[in-house]
């Protein structure tokens, strides 16, 4: 029997949730939780695909049960290790074809099923609505190493609700945010990862979120939510840049030398090509302070020249010496509310 997205998100922490779409797609974006038992795989999708096209829905179908019999004891038998006894949850795009022979297929096994009403595009689509919703978001800005990331773990400690970004990212938004970080997901995961984390927030209330553009790395903000940041209120970070030098060298100090400098080469044009020498040099040297000063050249102009374009926004404005992110986090909250 068919359910909802809004069932399946509550049931999915007791039941087993199937994703039956190919590797593939499971690979560009799923719904938190499930695991991938494909119907179809990759190359059998493109096949039965192309049958469709050419030579109708009806050898179409004919071709998936070609394919899928001699796998159909294995499906049974990993759908059944996950069951555990249990019922369990299924979907696959659209809640159609797929998941309904899935569920057929289980269910001669005696594995009890209930499939998603509309599929894995219900959740997207539920997402999508989400990110429409009114927000209450506080946008922390800042120069680069000024420890905005910190500040936010400290307000999330505090009881406030936080949005991490850059964390769901894994990325933290500069030429040299990728180092020392796992792979970025793809962007449509990264939505439902950002859904998922707004799902366990009050949206009626204050939402902490870092100042950031519209991609971070490789990955790009949901159009619906960056309208949202651009249109919130901003606390600008004041920090010197000597506490800001020593942060990143703190930061990127054990980065690989090699990595470092390819990064740099992303910022040539901007950085300019003096100053890029200037900056390799010191690395060679190992002298990372000096390194980092040069590359501050570049990201303190562009940071000063984004907030610039932003000050009919900035709330408060507030110095911080770079010590207690604890004690930088109350005074936040004291300031805002």
């Amino acid at each position: 029997m068919p359910i909802s997205i809004e069932e399946i998100l509550t049931l999915r922490d007791q039941l087993p949730l199937i994703d039956v779409r190919s590797q593939g797609e499971f690979a560009e974006g799923h719904i938190r939780g499930a695991m991938n038992i494909p119907l179809l795989n990759n190359e059998e999708r493109i096949t039965v695909g192309t049958a469709y096209k050419k030579q109708g829905q009806q050898i179409a179908i004919k071709e998936g049960f070609r394919l899928v019999g001699p796998r159909l004891l294995d499906i049974i038998n990993e759908t059944e290790k996950a069951a555990d006894g249990r019922e369990v949850l299924v979907h696959c795009w659209r809640g159609g074809m797929r998941s309904n022979n899935f569920c057929q297929f289980i269910g001669m096994a005696k594995i009890k099923s209930r499939s998603l009403k509309g599929g894995y595009k219900a959740y997207r689509q539920l997402a999508l609505q989400t990110f429409q919703k009114p927000l209450q978001l506080v946008l922390i800005t800042g120069c680069t190493g000024s420890g905005k990331s910190e500040v936010l773990r400290a307000l999330s400690q505090q009881g406030e609700q936080v949005l991490d970004l850059e964390a769901m990212a894994n990325h933290k938004g500069s030429a040299f945010g990728g180092l020392m970080l796992p792979p970025q997901p793809t962007t449509e995961q990264f939505h439902n990862d950002l859904f998922e984390a707004m799902l366990k927030l009050d949206l009626t209330k204050p939402i902490w979120v870092e100042d950031e553009s519209i991609t971070i790395g490789k990955v790009s903000l949901p159009v619906d939510f960056w309208r949202h940041m651009q249109a919130s209120p901003l606390v600008q970070m004041h920090v010197s840049k000597e506490i800001r030098i020593n942060r990143l060298v703190n930061e990127y100090g054990i980065a690989d030398r090699q990595e470092f400098a390819s990064a740099m080469d992303k910022i040539t044009k901007r950085l300019g090509g003096q100053h890029l020498k200037a900056a390799k040099a010191s690395l060679a040297e190992g002298n990372m302070a000096a390194t980092i000063d040069i590359l501050l050249i570049y990201y303190d102009k562009y940071y000063l020249g984004s907030i610039d374009k932003k000050k009919g926004r900035i709330k408060y404005e507030l110095d911080w010496d770079g010590k207690s992110s604890e004690n930088f986090a109350k005074t936040l909250i004291k300031t805002s509310y």
